[in-house]
């Protein structure tokens, strides 16, 4: 599926998604040409799906996060799709993940402070539809984050 050219295309643009094609192209040893044509292969596969910009949510004066395990009551079909058109609106979740097992979800929240966010608990959190339990798992470090794929 991918040759070396793809391979070293990725590794270089996954290290550095703002460099110019000319130089992902010197890196990756191939003209900027087939640079170019690559990319845009691997945008029609639906291998590459853009470039986007991280915010450092920290440097922004956000300074808690929590990660909330959630078990819906799946008494009602719609329990899923309910909970998870409100918790969308929630501008402090920076993440919503659900899965099989015992917790149905997990929702990580973003706050100022914890004055913040209990406010958040409070007012957006425990208004969510359908919930029959919720845990609250207090970030203390990131030991690692790589959203890079080894190519």
């Amino acid at each position: 599926m991918l040759d070396d050219i793809d391979r070293r295309l990725l590794r270089n643009l996954q290290n550095d998604p703002s460099i110019p094609v000319a130089e992902l192209a010197e890196r990756s040893r191939t003209t900027a040409v087939t640079a170019a044509r690559r990319l845009e292969k691997l945008t029609a596969q639906g291998i590459l799906k853009g470039q986007r910009a991280i915010v450092d949510w920290q440097a922004l004066g956000y300074a808690v996060e929590v990660s909330l395990r959630i078990t819906l009551d799946k008494t009602n079909p719609r329990a899923f799709d309910e909970f998870l058109a409100a918790a969308r609106e929630i501008p402090e979740a920076t993440e919503l993940q659900t899965f099989l097992g015992r917790v149905d979800l997990r929702l990580s929240v973003i706050a100022r402070d914890m004055k913040h966010y209990q406010q958040i608990y409070r007012t957006r959190i425990l208004t969510l539809p359908h919930i029959a339990d919720i845990e609250a798992l207090m970030h203390v470090a990131t030991i690692k984050a790589n959203d890079a794929v080894p190519i």
